[in-house]
């Protein structure tokens, strides 16, 4: 985007000398949000969630730093816009909208166009609009999410901060997918997401651990509802887990990871399955809740295990996976220097990360008990072969960075250049 473009950009914003960014991050069920000051730093002033989004018992919750004011009450959350419609009342009623200088939105999915964060336009929601059919899970309501912010600000920027956009620069091996080339013309690749994600834990291990670490050969394990793990080596993504859609890679809370294509054709004579039946078992029916049959919540997991030999398949099978995945890696960047751990388990599971670990000793990774134990920040020896390290990872900041970024707006660290 050109100076003059960031220009008309903000002018076209009331008050868009405004310091403040929003953040909407949309899953299958909830919207996060996170609001922003700009000035004196970038700085997280409001965070919260409507959740439980299309189901009974609907809340939004809030968290106001500046005045440690917290509370949840219930809310009619029918759909995606509903929910939004519900933030931005709230937000007009406290007067808060009067400093908004843009939103961001996370978008899973930029397809073949988009690969790089953009304000948002009629021409960018009628090419999301096309390719919905690459994820349907997602960008149909991503989009409601982007049209209801537009309904009740016109005027106000959008910028679409793409999950996709980090592995834009994957190595062509890596892209593609072994069936027939005319597909690969269509846009039908692998494509990778948690990008936010990915992007964020990369600034984040630059500034915990300096720039030559950043450089080496790393691996990120993004381990939450969704999980995925990239490699990556002199900055740059050569792998990643996940595929032409968020279900590949290994197996997640509620999503299959990858299977024998050949169990698309079997379902179908043996149970009449179709296209849409079986999208709905590999995303919402497998991964931990398949293998379980109970939960897809690996605290649920955990405490079951002991009694519950579903609970313990499923986490076995889970960690079994991304170990093998961690391997694979290793192969892929000649060796491993730093592995992450993010997302809701690889922060808060000790026991998990413990067993992803258990048998890489022979890559140099091992982990020191008392400090795997209090989820610190490294948590192998001071001196080990590979930095094993726990990092909190946080899309709702990196969008806001990036929100900042395309407008033109400066963070804290270029007014100090």
């Amino acid at each position: 985007m050109s100076v003059h473009e960031r220009s008309r950009l903000q002018r076209a914003v009331p008050g868009s000398a405004g310091r403040s960014v929003l953040a909407l991050n949309a899953g299958s069920s909830s919207i996060k949000f996170a609001w922003f000051d700009t000035v004196p730093s970038l700085e997280r002033a409001l965070a919260g969630r409507v959740e439980r989004i299309g189901l009974p018992g609907a809340t939004l919750t809030v968290a106001d730093a500046r005045s440690r004011d917290n509370s949840t009450r219930p809310v009619a959350a029918p759909d995606h816009a509903a929910g939004v419609e519900l933030l931005m009342k709230w937000l007009a009623a406290r007067g808060e909208h009067a400093t908004l200088a843009g939103v961001g939105h996370r978008v899973v999915h930029g397809g073949p166009r988009y690969v790089e964060a953009q304000a948002i336009d009629a021409n960018m929601i009628a090419e999301l609009s096309r390719v919905s059919a690459f994820d349907p899970q997602h960008l149909p309501e991503e989009l409601s999410l982007i049209e209801a912010v537009q309904a009740r600000f016109p005027a106000l920027v959008q910028v679409a901060c793409f999950d996709t956009a980090f592995h834009r620069d994957l190595p062509r091996v890596a892209q593609l997918l072994p069936i027939p080339r005319r597909y690969a013309d269509q846009g039908v690749r692998r494509y990778g997401f948690h990008g936010l994600s990915y992007a964020f834990l990369m600034e984040e291990l630059a500034r915990v651990a300096g720039a030559r670490a950043a450089r080496g050969r790393i691996v990120l394990a993004h381990l939450g509802n969704g999980t995925s793990l990239a490699a990556v080596r002199e900055g740059k993504p050569l792998d990643t887990s996940m595929g032409f859609t968020p279900t590949a890679g290994v197996p997640m809370s509620t999503r299959s990871g990858d299977l024998d294509p050949g169990l698309v054709r079997y379902l179908a004579s043996t149970e009449g399955m179709d296209a849409n039946r079986f999208a709905a078992m590999v995303n919402f029916e497998s991964g931990l809740l398949g293998i379980s049959e109970t939960s897809s919540d690996m605290r649920d997991l955990l405490a079951r295990e002991a009694d519950d030999a579903r609970a313990a398949e499923a986490i076995a099978l889970y960690c079994y996976r991304i170990r093998q995945c961690i391997g694979a890696y290793a192969a892929t960047l000649g060796g491993i220097d730093t592995l992450v751990f993010a997302g809701g388990i690889g922060e808060n599971a000790p026991e998990v990360r413990a067993r992803i670990c258990e048998g890489l000793q022979f890559l140099g990774i091992g982990l020191v008990q008392e400090r795997n134990a209090q989820n610190a920040p490294l948590v192998c020896e001071d001196a080990a072969r590979v930095a094993v390290r726990v990092i909190r990872t946080d899309e709702e900041w990196m969008i806001a960075k990036t929100v900042c970024r395309t407008l033109g707006i400066p963070t804290h660290e270029e007014r100090s250049a």
